[in-house]
């Protein structure tokens, strides 16, 4: 049953619908893993085990009667602390909301809940989700996989460290600037950010709500595949047959070039497998790119801080100072910056997708820099701003941009290969991302 700690989601799904896997039985071996770890506190806010074990007892009995409803029915996933849970503490990671309990689980939880997914508990995060490092003094800050002296990226920390340490199969998290692909990136996952809107974000702790989207940290692309469908309700994308002959690559030259020595080097590595596998690639640096990322100090902390601006200055002292004073970097944006920052972004947008219209994907380092030195994080203000800012660097692209993408890991540890594709192509991405998976493998 240990081995059923390290397998995919989707490995367990068949293991459940072939009738090696008993749904409660792999509930209660992933609630003894989180219990008997030496990180479970810093990994997981709390756990719900009662939930946890009718859920699985649940799908048990469709598994007995062949009525499973869908291929993660039984599969247990750990969630980020800002989706709201019914009756269980949603605290996103700040000291402002503690004790705040919802009465109602967010609505891709629900979805989830009705596709037969086993809900293990709640993850540490970044404070409101406004940081890229996932060094959080105010409540915990997981470890990262590599080093428990680096940090392991954020602001979904523990979901990554949840299945990168063994304790879920598949965590979710939530993607502003990077969210989700950073610390997927730096803890050796798979990570994939939705384009804006596709997962309903109602009843999740707000950040940036014009830049919030969803999406999972897993082992594997069809993993991610299937979360997606989990969470929205759908159909899987189908990954079969996904091949990189013909496919033609835009590598973003700049972004490459000024992302450090490792990250550097580990993506050249991936591209060259790439192109081993039949794929084409090119490099070049798009103005668009450069006129949207120029506007996110516009884009970010002033709606950040028109969200937060009442909580957090009712009590300033409860947060860590540099969140704080992110969250206080837009307080002095006019309304007409902001506005003619966002009309700027729109025509940046417009430009960008028509300039990579003959292109599969763009590509570069999912992030720039390895993770940081946590105590240094602590100790030096300037060297946390300078880190925090490349940490996130590369991933904002796809944000700015209005994009989704999906970042794999190339074997390199800490390092991860990023792809972007238009909005709303969630499935051609994951179907690239299968063949990138595969030629990386």
């Amino acid at each position: 049953m240990q081995d059923w700690l390290w397998m995919t989601g989707g490995a367990l799904g068949r293991g459940i619908a072939a009738g090696e896997i008993d749904p409660r039985e792999l509930c209660e071996t992933y609630l003894a893993a989180i219990d008997a770890s030496p990180h479970c506190d810093v990994i997981f806010t709390t756990t719900t085990p009662d939930r946890a074990r009718a859920e699985a007892e649940a799908a048990a009995a469709r598994a007995r009667e062949g009525l499973r409803r869908g291929p993660l029915d039984g599969v247990p996933i750990s969630w980020k602390d800002l989706f709201d849970s019914a009756g269980v503490a949603t605290e996103a990671g700040t000291a402002l909301l503690k004790g705040r309990v919802p009465q109602d689980d967010a609505v891709v939880l629900a979805t989830a809940t009705l596709g037969g997914s086993v809900c293990l508990g709640k993850t540490h995060m970044s404070e409101l989700a406004f940081s890229g490092l996932g060094l959080n003094p105010i409540t915990a800050t997981p470890p990262n996989r590599n080093d428990p002296k680096l940090v392991p990226g954020g602001s979904s920390s523990g979901a990554a460290a949840s299945v990168a340490f063994g304790l879920a199969p598949i965590g979710i998290g939530s993607d502003t600037g990077g969210s989700v692909r950073n610390p997927a990136a730096w803890n050796d996952l798979v990570g994939l950010k939705t384009s804006l809107g596709r997962l309903p974000v109602a009843g999740t702790v707000p950040l940036v709500e014009s830049m919030d989207t969803i999406g999972p940290l897993t082992r594997s692309v069809e993993d991610a595949a299937l979360a997606l469908a989990l969470l929205d309700g759908g159909r899987p994308a189908e990954l079969a047959g996904a091949t990189l002959k013909g496919r033609r690559f835009l590598v973003l030259a700049d972004y490459h070039d000024s992302s450090r020595d490792a990250p550097r080097a580990a993506f050249k590595h991936a591209v060259d497998r790439f192109r081993d596998a039949g794929a084409t690639i090119e490099r070049d640096a798009l103005e668009p790119v450069a006129t949207a990322m120029d506007l996110t100090p516009l884009l970010f902390a002033p709606e950040a801080y028109a969200i937060w601006r009442d909580v957090i200055e009712a009590a300033p002292h409860k947060m860590f100072p540099q969140i704080l004073e992110r969250f206080r970097g837009g307080r002095d944006a006019t309304g007409a910056d902001v506005l003619a920052a966002y009309r700027t972004r729109a025509a940046a947008q417009a430009e960008f997708l028509r300039q990579t219209a003959g292109y599969d994907a763009v590509l570069l380092p999912s992030s720039a820099i390895l993770p940081p030195d946590r105590e240094r994080l602590l100790k030096d203000a300037e060297y946390y701003v300078s880190e925090n800012l490349m940490a996130l660097r590369n991933t904002r692209v796809g944000n700015v941009l209005g994009l989704c993408g999906l970042t794999l890991p190339t074997g390199v540890p800490s390092c991860g290969a990023m792809a972007l594709c238009p909005p709303g192509q969630e499935e051609r991405l994951l179907r690239l991302g299968a063949a990138m998976e595969a030629a990386l493998t």
